[in-house]
């Protein structure tokens, strides 16, 4: 999932941020969301023996009926649990509200999560990153019990999932390290073979990778390459919707950037150029995208940070002094939404993470992430259902997941880079984002 990133202005030249999920250390030109879930060890999980039942016990009219006297009614049978059961297949024309939860059963209690996500957030989308490295770290491991709760608790909630694959195992890549594809894709489909055999009608959309223009996501013999990309992603396709052809396929999102050098990272904008002159489109449902909202609200394109009061004021300089499409949440998604529907009309983006981080509350922040300084807990809260609805209103956009739920008090500390932006506080307390998800109107 996310690590720490660093960020980096170069003068003249803006480096924009990458905001990743998954990862080693930031490049000094990128900036990266991210969310890392610390990985607890498993602990040792002893079977129950089976118990040994009593004999049965016979009351009402049966046992009455035995000794000679007279029967008594017999009590109904309690009602069978209403099941909400997710949306499937998830309309083409319905907005998806959505939140990623910490997503680690190891960590808190997964049918609280999912119960405050429905019924109090009143979202029918949910995201968990899933890490393959840690249910087989080696060939013969199998460590399911790390995700088996969330995505059980997830349908019984009656909420939609859909699930991001992050990392391969060292065993799986010569070059060692869990940045990169296996070498051999056909490893990646067996592992999606088994998921969706696990879980069968539990999951109903899967993220194929993660900000693969970043090396540290995406290290490989062949280096950054939207066309090796596209060939994984369209393994992967075929290999979900030969399994269930109701699940939404998204491709990997890209982390927004400036100018790379396509060995540490890629450009995004020239990224998805390539990919969809590969045929990335055949191949996907929805297009992934990320946006970290840094210190500008979600409506301001990015020539226009000078026209803002904040101008003036911002710790942060980037968005204001070095003006990049990467910084503004606006321009990014405008600029994927017009290059995909150049190619194909009716494809829209799936936005699988974006946010606003604040530091309110908290004398520290997570290194690299100065922004957080200059967003209020009520800025956070605005910028987040203002987003909701710009996306909704774009009619370009077919499902949102905001980052994040429960990273607050399931990280290490407000220094963590997942804390900042999540709608609970250190000590699980509501901010006001959280009221602001909650209250805020979700039209289909």
């Amino acid at each position: 999932m996310m690590k720490r990133l660093m960020i980096g202005l170069l003068v003249g030249l803006l480096i924009g941020l990458l905001v990743a999920c998954g990862g080693g250390a930031a490049e000094p030109t990128a900036v990266s969301q991210t969310a890392a879930t610390q990985e607890i060890p498993p602990t040792a999980i002893v079977p129950m023996e089976e118990p040994t039942l009593p004999p049965p016990v016979i009351t009402g009219g049966e046992a009455a009926a035995e000794s000679g006297g007279e029967a008594a009614p017999a009590e109904p049978a309690p009602a069978e649990p209403v099941v909400l059961g997710p949306t499937v297949p998830w309309p083409a024309d319905r907005f998806g509200y959505g939140i990623q939860i910490h997503g680690n059963a190891s960590v808190g209690n997964p049918a609280d999560t999912m119960n405050a996500v429905r019924n109090q957030l009143g979202l029918d989308w949910v995201k968990m990153q899933l890490k393959w490295p840690v249910i087989h770290p080696s060939p013969e491991a199998d460590q399911w019990f790390f995700y088996d709760s969330v995505i059980e608790e997830a349908n019984r909630n009656g909420l939609n999932l859909m699930v991001s694959i992050v990392g391969a195992p060292t065993w799986t890549r010569a070059l060692g390290g869990e940045n990169g594809p296996p070498d051999d894709y056909s490893l990646y489909t067996a592992f999606l073979n088994e998921l969706l055999t696990r879980h069968p009608g539990q999951i109903q959309a899967i993220e194929v990778w993660n900000e693969q223009n970043l090396d540290r996501e995406w290290t490989t013999t062949n280096g950054i390459s939207p066309e090796d990309y596209v060939n994984f992603l369209r393994q992967a396709y075929e290999t979900i919707k030969a399994q269930d052809p109701n699940i939404i396929v998204i491709s990997g999102a890209l982390s927004p950037t400036g100018p790379g050098d396509w060995v540490r990272w890629a450009d995004d904008f020239e990224y998805l150029d390539r990919a969809l002159a590969a045929g990335m489109l055949n191949y996907a449902d929805c297009v992934g995208a990320h946006h970290n909202g840094y210190n500008i609200p979600p409506n301001v394109a990015y020539d226009q940070t000078g026209t803002l009061p904040e101008a003036q004021t911002a710790v942060f300089r980037g968005p204001f002094d070095n003006p990049h499409h990467s910084w503004s949440f606006k321009t990014t998604l405008d600029t994927y939404a017009q290059k995909v529907q150049a190619v194909d009309p009716n494809k829209k983006l799936c936005v699988t993470e974006f946010g606003w981080a604040t530091s309110e509350g908290y004398d520290v922040y997570p290194t690299g992430f100065e922004f957080a300084q200059d967003n209020t807990l009520q800025e956070q809260a605005d910028y987040i259902s203002q987003a909701f609805q710009q996306m909704h209103d774009s009619r370009a956009v077919w499902l949102a997941f905001l980052f994040n739920f429960d990273f607050g008090n399931k990280g290490n500390g407000p220094t963590d880079d997942p804390v900042p932006y999540s709608i609970v506080d250190t000590s699980g307390i509501p901010r006001p984002a959280y009221s602001a998800v909650s209250s805020m109107e979700k039209m289909p």
